[in-house]
């Protein structure tokens, strides 16, 4: 089976600043406890995690760099697709709502390894509580100027706020929203499912929305499909194969389970698909949205 990892992490901290990956003390994080996960994750260490499978191409995502230098981990990228051909495309760093967005967007014009951006918005802990930062009229502003610059928005939030992505949506109609890690689905209980599955269905509704099925490990729990199963098979059926992806969020999914345990619990829940399906959800989605050129 082909693979392009729609979602993962380069990073080396002791090279570049990562606040979180360095600074004292850590911050809380929804897997718990992440000091294995604060040291290089490069080419020689993915390769390594995902031996056994493969990978035709991959996809970085920002890694929370040095806000004060919000260019520089893709200037770091594209030297290093320069130099190796990795990663096949990066989501930069991007925040919306700040003065110098603009003269970000025409950094990231020269910068070809650059296919989307992320902002996480200001999010409440748990469902309720005021309008998150989605809301903001400075980050609607910045989000409709990705138009112009040929640019998708990877979006990170919890499922409790997509109704303001939603409305986000008609600033830019025809920028793809791409949803990290399911939504965030981390309430397992029957309330908490049914209201990520009501939330979800509603942003599927867009036809700019797309879904990264990754990010699905639960604090204090080894990766399983008996866990994620159904939370796959919804994402699948609710967007459909050709607007969902699969990612490995490695380095960071590598507390909850190994590579081969995740991309094989991919491969289990969707087993009885059709090949054309399997392709799509694999390789074929994050080709098309990241415009990537692939030889196979």
């Amino acid at each position: 089976m082909k693979i392009i990892d729609a979602h993962h992490h380069f990073w080396d901290p002791a090279a570049n600043y990562h606040p979180w990956l360095r600074d004292e003390p850590m911050i809380p994080f929804r897997y718990g406890d992440y000091s294995s996960i604060r040291g290089r994750f490069m080419t020689e260490e993915y390769d390594r995690e995902s031996t056994g499978w493969d990978v035709v191409a991959t996809v970085t995502m920002e890694g929370e760099w040095d806000p004060a230098d919000p260019t520089g981990e893709a200037i770091w990228m594209q030297r290093l697709q320069d130099e190796t051909g990795r990663p096949a495309a990066h989501v930069a760093q991007a925040w919306l709502d700040r003065e110098d967005f603009g003269d970000v967007l025409k950094a990231y014009d020269a910068l070809p390894v650059v296919r989307s951006v992320r902002h996480k918005p200001r999010a409440n802990a748990a469902p309720g509580g005021p309008p998150g930062g989605m809301t903001d009229p400075a980050f609607r502003d910045g989000f409709a100027r990705l138009a112009d610059h040929g640019l998708a928005f990877d979006l990170q939030t919890p499922w409790w706020h997509l109704s303001e992505a939603m409305d986000l949506a008609a600033f830019a109609p025809d920028v793809p929203i791409i949803l990290n890690h399911a939504g965030l689905p981390s309430d397992r209980s029957q309330q908490g499912l049914e209201s990520w599955r009501k939330a979800m269905t509603a942003f599927a509704s867009l036809p700019q929305a797309y879904v990264k099925i990754s990010g699905l490990g639960l604090p204090g729990r080894p990766w399983s499909l008996t866990d994620n199963r159904a939370i796959i098979r919804f994402c699948i059926e609710t967007f459909g194969p050709n607007r969902a992806m699969f990612a490995s969020n490695f380095p960071v999914d590598g507390l909850c389970g190994s590579f081969d345990t995740i991309f094989s619990g991919f491969d289990a829940a969707t087993a009885d698909l059709s090949g054309k399906d399997r392709h799509a959800l694999f390789q074929g989605t994050a080709e098309t949205v990241y415009s990537l050129s692939t030889t196979t």
